[in-house]
């Protein structure tokens, strides 16, 4: 895994992205260009910060949670 602290920022590209959340580049890719993870270009690069990240997972998650327990009560 890749080491995501580098430079003291936590900040990661899109290869470390997709390590950090065990994903394809692509999917990433995807979900930038969808607007669907937090992300922001900077020097024509994309750029994620992991503790933002860690936030954007706890909240799909809690949504997801939602939706699927709604979806068993059903």
């Amino acid at each position: 895994m890749a080491q995501y602290k580098r430079n003291g920022s936590g900040m990661m590209g899109i290869k470390d992205a997709a390590d950090y959340l065990e994903v394809h580049q692509s999917t990433i890719y995807r979900l930038v260009g969808n607007g669907q993870i937090p992300a922001f270009k900077l020097g024509g690069q994309w750029r994620f910060k992991r503790d933002i990240l860690d936030e954007w997972l706890t909240a799909e998650m809690q949504k997801n949670s939602a939706n699927n327990y709604t979806l068993k009560r059903k």
